[in-house]
């Protein structure tokens, strides 16, 4: 037990590291906002946390001598200060707009052009277009200005229309709004989708037509960056068409959507799926190799080397080449947040300050977290600062011991040795820091990434991303051939050895989705097992474990309802049952083996053969009543309507519910079944969006529109937005 004296005597001994717990304190009042219940209004999101702000910082000088009344009054302006930031960020996206759902022409400019690999043996790659000011041509929408949002545009297979950022365009589509999550908690496109500036996305009807003239009304800048992002995507494709080019081509402009679905789960298997998201190690390889060069370069030349500070130039300069990476690559959030800790660095060798430390990861996620707050919900975030604050502090913590323990040796050896050990310690910290992360947000658990790691990231380092610059800087001559084999004959190695890693018994784990609550209290605790140095900074260790575990410690539902209601999944002992069509039906499946850990297979349900699960437990088409079921589990019984009968009114036999304790129908259930204490249909679906139902311990159902509650980014029942149609004047 702990006294206020040894309380004391901790705070002073970690007072010149509490500043790290900043941006931990602005991440959970961040988190606070995005997790409210309601959307709080501008009084709630701006004036309480403004007050707060004022009265924590009016604490702090009346009692200025209380170290403990200062730590209170910055944990509550941080607390509010994230809280604030938060409200502001998602206040100032536009709104989401009403899309048609009916084939609509449509005509924007093209922000950007991606490629996908097509459905095997469909033919080549398919390219996918993202539009900004597009105008909806239809009888409602005709004549209203332009969203201010964007849509990603699947085009026609067979199109050879030349596109490229900037120029306008006329297409007719299908167009749809950003989907409800597949389950309750499960994972929310309409969040991301209203702080991307996304509307939704569709497929076109038929090949598009190039408008001239609609040059240059996008912003110049990204319209450049674009281009080039695009040249350099188009010269590498054409020199290495392969599965393997489309990794060549991500390591150097971004974009892995071209790689295949095999090629991706294989990297995902054996641990090697950060190779194909650029950040913070492609980063760090371009600065170091740019570096390098430039300070092997002013080294050469003895006026340079006598009288500059060659190593502050050389820094300043790979800082340039790695700001001008992370825009070649997308400036995706992890490359920023590792662009912005290089310029950390740069200005510690500036100023001869320590380049790389703790601090410097606590500002750099101060910032990101200040200007974009929903970062807290990433899990690129997550991942990132997970490895990089690991990093630190086991580098921090065990590099003095590897110093000592290396001192034997001399020569090469030594180097040899220091790498290896050092590559290992690498490998081993960032994956295990990452590792209830990757389970929380993809399902799995990947046992031989290290050993996956100890060969393709020295392969990445010495080979193949040195190449990828030389094959950059040889771009504007038309040279870059050579420099493109070459690298491919390493990203070849590496595609070998996921393949081979993955093919290991045992090398992908699928584990039960992880609870929120869980991936909280695996983040403070490697917070608090990083960050505290002084007595108890182990306790962040059991936190951690116990958080890990999580998934197998809460109860997973018995029965899931796809958010249109027309998809139900009956969870068995081996497998997820699914009955019913749906438009998605593909993504949802997906969506919920992950969450479950199992195969969703599906299950007879016709009506002229009765199917039943080995234990009794699912019966179907054993009733009058033709397409229903009825599920017995924990002394509940359940009936199941998986088909919509021909006249849409039937109504359930009285005799089929006179012992159900829930209903659910694809159908509208109007009169059937009025003394049943919980029916779910297709009317309630469309209120709530996908339920989960959970029989343990009575009947108890979990909805999407009860999770996530009423916020700016959920779309109103049935996927509808704002209306484009101007506001009157009194609105």
């Amino acid at each position: 037990m702990l006294n206020p004296m040894s309380v004391m005597v901790l705070l002073d001994a970690e007072f010149r590291r509490l500043v790290l717990w900043v941006p931990v304190l602005l991440a959970l009042g961040a988190l606070a906002y995005f997790l409210w219940p309601y959307e709080p209004g501008l009084l709630g999101g701006v004036g309480v946390p403004a007050g707060v702000v004022g009265l924590c910082l009016g604490a702090c000088f009346y009692w200025r001598q209380s170290l403990v009344a200062r730590l209170a009054g910055g944990a509550g302006v941080a607390l509010a200060v994230g809280f604030g930031a938060a409200w502001c960020a998602a206040h100032r996206q536009p709104p989401m707009p009403e899309l048609p759902r009916r084939g609509t022409e449509i005509s924007g400019i093209v922000r950007d052009v991606a490629f996908f690999p097509a459905p095997t043996g469909q033919g080549g790659a398919v390219r996918r277009v993202t539009l900004a000011q597009v105008v909806l041509h239809d009888f409602v929408d005709d004549g209203m200005a332009p969203l201010r949002r964007t849509l990603a545009i699947r085009l026609v297979q067979n199109d050879s229309a030349l596109l490229a950022p900037g120029d306008g365009v006329r297409v007719r589509t299908m167009l749809q709004p950003p989907p409800f999550p597949a389950l309750p908690g499960g994972r929310d496109r309409q969040f991301e989708a209203w702080f991307s500036g996304q509307a939704g996305s569709g497929y076109a009807l038929e090949p598009v037509q190039v408008e001239p003239g609609a040059q240059g009304r996008v912003s110049g800048f990204w319209q450049g960056v674009a281009t080039v992002r695009g040249r350099v995507n188009a010269r590498v494709r054409a020199v290495l068409p392969g599965p393997s080019g489309a990794v060549v081509a991500t390591l150097l402009d971004g974009r892995a959507e071209a790689v295949p679905q095999d090629v991706r789960e294989d990297f995902a298997a054996s641990g090697l799926a950060h190779l194909l998201a650029v950040a913070g190690l492609h980063l760090g390889l371009v600065i170091g190799a740019a570096m390098l060069v430039c300070r092997m370069a002013l080294a050469a030349w003895e006026y340079a080397a006598l009288r500059w500070p060659c190593k502050a130039l050389s820094a300043f300069v790979a800082w340039g080449v790695g700001g001008g990476y992370v825009l070649l690559t997308g400036v995706h959030l992890p490359a920023v947040r590792s662009w912005l800790m290089a310029s950390v660095v740069v200005l510690g060798l500036v100023v001869g300050r320590r380049a790389v430390s703790m601090r410097g990861l606590a500002l750099a996620a101060t910032l990101m977290l200040l200007v974009a707050p929903q970062v807290v919900l990433d899990v690129a975030f997550q991942m990132s600062m997970a490895a990089v604050m690991a990093l630190v502090a086991g580098y921090e913590l065990l590099q003095p011991r590897l110093t000592r323990g290396l001192s034997g040796l001399t020569g090469a050896g030594h180097g040899l040795a220091r790498h290896g050990v050092m590559l290992v310690l690498t490998s081993l910290l960032a994956g295990t820091a990452t590792l209830p992360v990757v389970m929380a947000h993809f399902g799995v658990v990947q046992p031989f990434f290290v050993l996956a790691n100890l060969l393709a990231v020295p392969l990445m380092g010495v080979w193949i991303m040195p190449l990828g610059l030389a094959a950059l800087v040889a771009m504007p001559l038309h040279a870059e051939a050579p420099f493109l084999y070459l690298m491919d004959a390493g990203v070849r190695v590496v595609l070998w050895l996921a393949r081979s890693v993955a093919a290991w018994p045992g090398a992908r784990m699928e584990v039960p989705a992880m609870p929120g609550w869980g991936l909280a209290g695996v983040l403070l605790g490697l917070c608090w097992l990083c960050l505290w140095r002084g007595g108890g900074g182990g306790g962040g260790m059991p936190v951690v474990l116990c958080a890990t575990l999580s998934p197998w410690l809460v109860n997973q539902p018995d029965l899931l309802i796809s958010p249109d209601g027309q998809l139900m999944g009956v969870r068995d002992h081996t497998a997820i049952l699914v009955m019913g069509h749906a438009r998605d039906e593909r993504a949802i499946k997906a969506a919920w083996a992950q969450a479950l850990a199992m195969p969703a297979t599906g299950f007879s349900t016709t009506a002229e053969q009765a199917a039943e699960t080995p234990d009794g437990s699912l019966i179907c088409g054993e009733s009058d009543a033709g397409g229903t079921c009825t599920l017995l589990r924990n002394k509940h019984e359940v009936v199941l309507r998986v088909h919509d009968p021909s006249d849409g009114r039937s109504l359930l036999p009285p005799d089929l519910c006179a012992q159900a304790d829930l209903v659910v129908s694809v159908a509208p259930l109007r009169e059937s079944c009025p003394d049943v204490a919980v029916r779910l249909d297709r009317f309630s679906a469309w209120r709530v969006g996908a339920q989960a139902v959970f029989l343990a311990s009575g009947v108890r159902v979990v909805s999407d529109r009860q999770t996530r509650g009423e916020r700016l980014w959920v779309l109103k029942p049935g996927g509808h937005g704002m209306p484009t149609l101007p506001l009157a004047q009194a609105e």
